[in-house]
């Protein structure tokens, strides 16, 4: 399915060795051999086995979006509902969310952003952070008049303080 991706220690990284063991499939063999890709496999690793059609493509994509949301969840399940709202609690999670969406899209090229990611993001904003209230005035842009002030005030003030400043330098006596 998707290459194998190592860290500098020859390791696989922790999130896709969660995201396989979730999956309870081995998705990634990198003691066996590759036959039939007409080059050394040590020197061209493989990129795709097989030919997959968009359906099947959508279809795996559907099941492994559906395990990301239910490691989210049972992330989420050591949350209280008064830290529900503060970033530093949520945001792992949260994050595990959006990254484990978005890498399996880029791994199936399936493109991301897309209506299945967007349909979990909006699920878990519905679901945990509906409650949520910002802390701070939320700030709207001006009237339309007072709009019109503040960028026109500006624009007749310069050609004036321009004659200004040329009419105090034409007097001819140098300024201490």
């Amino acid at each position: 399915m998707a290459p194998c991706a190592q860290t500098g220690s020859g390791r696989l990284s922790r999130g896709l060795l969660l995201l396989w063991a979730l999956l309870g499939t081995g998705l990634c063999h990198t003691g066996t051999e590759v036959e039939g890709f007409g080059q050394d496999a040590r020197t061209s690793p493989p990129m795709a086995v097989f030919n997959w059609t968009a359906q099947l493509v959508e279809e795996t994509y559907t099941n492994i979006t559906q395990k990301c949301w239910e490691f989210f969840v049972d992330l989420m399940k050591n949350v209280t509902a008064s830290e529900l709202c503060e970033w530093k609690v949520i945001s792992r999670p949260y994050s595990f969310l959006q990254t484990c969406l978005e890498t399996w899209a880029d791994h199936l090229h399936y493109g991301y952003p897309n209506v299945l990611a967007e349909r979990y993001i909006f699920q878990s904003h519905h679901r945990y952070f509906h409650n949520c209230t910002l802390e701070h005035q939320v700030y709207f842009d001006p009237p339309e008049d007072v709009l019109l002030a503040m960028i026109i005030a500006p624009i007749c003030l310069i050609p004036f303080l321009v004659t200004l400043v040329i009419w105090r330098s034409k007097d001819g006596k140098a300024q201490p």
